[in-house]
């Protein structure tokens, strides 16, 4: 996991990174170099699919998965002045709204299902696409978006939601930004995920997006989340406490792969960062008679006997070590 702090205090720009990397001191970004607009106001097929159907078809399942919050997120949000405006950008099922009870907090997800998880659990919350962020400039105190720039698939369209969470938040406010990185401390994790084949990088994604060489057939079944550790600190004691945390570790790995879509032989080649990451719903899930059961005949998701399981593919852009500060 990547995390990019950014404190909005000038025209100058340069969020903060870290990454399994110490943390840096805050630097000042502003609102100045925004994306060109029609390049990012047509969501591309590949996150339709990919990311919007998936997530509101596994959504409850999704939802019961995800409950325990980061370490450096919770230390991030309690360390906010009382009072702070908080505006979660891809909120999921909201596990971190609220999560400092001296904040106010707006979430926004471009899941309805998601969406109205959260809002059946009393947040306040509403369906929005991380491009195009309901808010006017310099509304909110702080903003955070958590594991959602890497289902984004083009440069343009990411770099268009970071512009996004800079201009809702006004200057001297904050914005963390959490993604997963190629660079992890177990070198081998990447060749137990499933890439995306050159063929279909380049229809879906584009030309301009990096070569699969030679990647692997295994899969990454599931990323879990690391042990609610949040406290309440000040900010400058959340940056000392983000300096040894490293990465959230990855487990439970499998071989599901389709041939249509990934390479099967060798290596991930250092320049892979398209991958699909499966979302395995078991078979006993009320879901699976309704939505999974319309994915699978759509083509949208297949049946894996042997595990018992509905198995979806999420698309996934992995960030390489200085792309975000980028």
């Amino acid at each position: 996991m990547k995390e990019v702090l950014g404190d909005i205090v000038s025209n100058s720009p340069g969020p903060v990174v870290d990454g399994d990397s110490p943390v840096l001191p805050p630097v000042k970004v502003g609102y100045g170099m925004r994306s060109n607009a029609s390049a990012v106001q047509s969501t591309p097929e590949i996150e339709k699919k990919y990311v919007h159907r998936v997530y509101d078809a596994i959504a409850p399942h999704f939802s019961s998965t995800r409950f325990a919050k980061w370490p450096k997120v919770s230390a991030f949000l309690n360390s906010l002045p009382v009072g702070s405006l908080v505006l979660d950008a891809g909120c999921g099922n909201g596990k971190y709204l609220g999560l400092n009870p001296e904040s106010f907090f707006i979430g926004c997800d471009i899941s309805s299902a998601l969406v109205k998880i959260c809002a059946d659990r009393g947040h306040e919350v509403l369906v929005a696409d991380a491009v195009n962020l309901p808010y006017r400039t310099g509304y909110g105190d702080a903003a955070i978006s958590i594991a959602v720039l890497h289902h984004l698939s083009t440069e343009s369209r990411r770099r268009k939601a970071v512009e996004e969470l800079v201009r809702i938040v006004k200057k001297g406010g904050l914005v963390l930004i959490t993604v997963w990185a190629r660079e992890q401390e177990d070198g081998s994790l990447l060749n137990k995920w499933t890439p995306l084949t050159q063929k279909y990088v380049e229809e879906w994604v584009g030309p301009g997006s990096p070569r699969v060489r030679s990647p692997s057939s295994s899969t990454l079944e599931s990323i879990p989340e690391a042990e609610e550790n949040g406290s309440r600190d000040h900010f400058k004691e959340f940056l000392d406490k983000t300096m040894d945390v490293k990465s959230p570790r990855h487990s439970n790995l499998s071989k599901v792969s389709d041939q249509s879509l990934t390479s099967t032989s060798g290596e991930v080649c250092e320049e892979q960062q398209e991958f699909f990451v499966p979302w395995h719903l078991p078979y006993h899930r009320a879901e699976v008679s309704g939505a999974s059961a319309n994915a699978v005949a759509s083509g949208l998701a297949k049946k894996d006997d042997k595990k018992g399981a509905v198995v979806y593919n999420r698309y996934y852009h992995v960030f390489s070590e200085g792309e975000l500060e980028k």
